[in-house]
């Protein structure tokens, strides 16, 4: 696999995972309701900065591993794919529905962007996914793991700014679109789930060839 091959996978898991309704869409969109576009784009703004974050701590933790323990990292990448596809398994037996969203109090967007940034470091399943994806596409084969790292840090960040921030600056659309059409937000939940089982095959493979 090349290292444009590597980035691709990548951005296909990663605009997967943030296209299913969640916690951190809600968010937006009950702040988009209440304080208009602004809000919505404040909220979107610490939600990224909240991804940076996860982002900054995998990629240490994944150097550490690599400079201390390097024989752990196949384990890691082996253990990773196995929490992804557990991930799939769980959302394709799902049926994702949203609820009406209602409308959170107005906030400042000094407010809405804390939030979302705590909202985000808030999910113990972001701490974990972080953990499980990262391993598997932070190569040394590729360079520098700090190089890499920001790289995705970018294409993460620029993912949740197109996903959350075109929900903001379309809220009402949004809204009808997650509420009024639950087999849609199923359907979307399930193919993520294929597409997570999908990836977990190939890099749990790739992860074994590596030995």
């Amino acid at each position: 696999m090349t290292y444009a091959e590597n980035l691709w996978l990548y951005f296909t898991l990663l605009f997967g995972i943030i296209i299913v309704p969640g916690m951190d869409m809600v968010f937006v969109l009950a702040n988009s309701l209440t304080g208009g576009r602004a809000s919505g784009l404040s909220a979107t703004a610490g939600i990224m900065a909240g991804g940076a974050v996860h982002s900054l701590y995998g990629a240490l933790g994944v150097g550490v591993i690599l400079h201390l323990v390097p024989e752990l990292f196949n384990v890691l990448l082996i253990g990773g794919a196995l929490y992804i596809a557990w991930i799939g398994l769980s959302l394709l037996r799902s049926n994702i529905a949203i609820g009406a969203v209602e409308p959170a109090a107005r906030l400042s967007r000094w407010t809405s962007f804390r939030r979302g940034a705590v909202t985000c470091l808030m999910n113990p399943k972001a701490y974990l996914f972080t953990f499980a994806i990262y391993p598997q596409f932070l190569k040394p084969e590729f360079g520098p793991v700090w190089v890499q790292a920001v790289i995705m840090g970018i294409m993460t960040a620029l993912t949740q700014l197109a996903v959350y921030g075109g929900l903001a600056l379309a809220a009402g659309q949004g809204r009808d679109v997650m509420v009024s059409s639950p087999s849609l937000t199923a359907n979307v939940g399930r193919a993520v789930g294929l597409l997570l089982v999908l990836v977990a095959a190939l890099t749990a493979w790739h992860g074994w060839m590596a030995r």
